[in-house]
């Protein structure tokens, strides 16, 4: 069967269309998605509202560039004198065209100091600084979205280690009522146990709301309607060992942090300012052309108004933008200093961090798993008591929490890292 040339058209552009879509989007179709960190960056620069908002401030400041490169519109004057209004039996041609008076006139008010230029430039340098100070925000959501991310991992990792933790003393509890039955232990060690099980349950169900409300927390960040409800985050939470060194880290970030770029940016707004207000300082003359006819006479007139300036010379505005320049000069040593403070705290913050998960990694949690085991196995074979090895399972269970906690301040301050530097690919 021959298809009609319209309707393959059709085809081909929804097959093309499908294949277009990135694998979040094809899911997002279906149902349930799983989302890498990058993905989620992705989503949140695309439909984050706080930040489409800002950035719709681009797009005003590009609108008063329209109206800043703007020239004056000329005026149409137009009068008509002399009127018989009061003795209409005069109202007659001859009267018109020998005693009443008409003018037709068009003024124009003539820029000097090139106003238009100088209003262009301020505009467009106002502009420029406003897509840095957008750029600044996409890389405090981006920050935002990569902490919370990390908290769904934390969530989860804390969630599995809550089930495994339970499924592991659910059987202590089965042998130990086994050992109940056949008279191994006592009715009060048997209760103590089964008691044990319910903190069990609860930090499964702790576990499970935490991350239910990282997951909601992060979807505001992406916008709500980017995911459907039943999403789901992917990626490992695991060590990542970052050997950086805080001068180089310090020299990136001069050249990258956006609000610092912004800052410079607004010295050069405030520059252009003050120019605008120096020639806003110079008198614009106004040229009248006029067509008059009175007294059967047509004539052409032309005027001039200048004013004097005697008084204003707009000496106020070129004091404030002169103060303004200085401002925004001090603004941007402030700015370069948070900046080399923001890279310090976040390097030393993951220094720090570092240095304790490696503690972790270097022996505590086989030490923790060892001694859990062994006292499980001691304890089930009525080698050890049951205090012995409740101690030991909570100091267990401890330990992964902690370790699970310091992993998650890690990479936490590692994306504070990324931040402070202004750019996710370190030196």
């Amino acid at each position: 069967m021959r298809i009609p040339s319209a309707q393959l058209a059709v085809l081909v552009t929804l097959c093309v269309a499908a294949a277009a879509l990135s694998p979040v989007a094809r899911a997002q179709i279906k149902g349930p998605v799983k989302i890498t960190l990058d993905d989620a960056i992705q989503l949140a620069l695309q439909h984050n509202h706080a930040l489409l908002a800002a950035r719709s401030t681009i797009l005003q400041s590009e609108a008063q560039e329209i109206t800043a490169n703007l020239r004056p519109n000329p005026s149409l004057t137009f009068d008509a004198q002399f009127l018989p209004v009061f003795q209409p039996d005069k109202f007659n041609a001859d009267y018109i065209n020998t005693t009443a008076q008409f003018d037709l006139g068009i003024s124009y008010l003539f820029e000097r100091g090139k106003k238009r230029q100088h209003r262009l430039q301020a505009a467009r340098d106002i502009t420029a600084q406003t897509r840095l100070t957008v750029s600044d925000n996409e890389r405090t959501l981006i920050f935002q979205v990569a902490s919370q991310f990390v908290a769904i991992q934390l969530a989860e990792s804390t969630l599995d280690l809550a089930q495994q933790d339970l499924k592991s003393f659910q059987d202590t509890v089965n042998i130990s009522e086994a050992r109940y039955k056949a008279g191994d232990i006592s009715e009060g060690d048997f209760l103590k146990i089964k008691l044990q099980l319910l903190q069990f349950q609860t930090d499964v169900a702790q576990a499970v709301l935490a991350k239910v409300q990282a997951l909601a927390a992060l979807r505001q960040l992406l916008g709500y309607e980017s995911v459907g409800p039943g999403y789901d985050i992917a990626g490992d939470f695991e060590y990542q060992p970052v050997k950086v060194m805080l001068e180089d880290l310090q020299a990136k970030a001069l050249m990258t942090r956006p609000d610092l770029r912004a800052a410079h940016q607004g010295i050069v707004a405030a520059q252009s300012a003050y120019e605008l207000a120096r020639a806003n300082g110079k008198v614009d003359p106004t040229g009248t052309l006029d067509y008059d006819h009175v007294s059967d006479t047509s004539a052409m007139s032309v005027f001039v108004n200048v004013q004097i300036p005697i008084f204003t010379r707009n000496q106020g505005e070129i004091a404030r933008t002169r103060y303004a320049i200085a401002q925004a000069q001090e603004l941007e040593h402030a700015t370069s200093d948070q900046v080399m403070t923001d890279v310090v705290d976040a390097y030393e913050g993951l220094r720090t961090n570092d240095q304790v998960v490696s503690l972790y990694l270097g022996g505590y949690l086989k030490a923790a798993k060892d001694s859990r085991d062994i006292s499980e196995y001691a304890y089930k074979r009525g080698a050890a008591s049951l205090l012995d090895f409740l101690d030991a399972e909570r100091s267990y269970r401890a330990t992964q929490l902690a370790y699970r906690q310091a992993l998650a301040a890690y990479l936490t301050a590692l994306e504070q890292l990324r931040e402070a530097v202004g750019t996710r690919s370190l030196p």
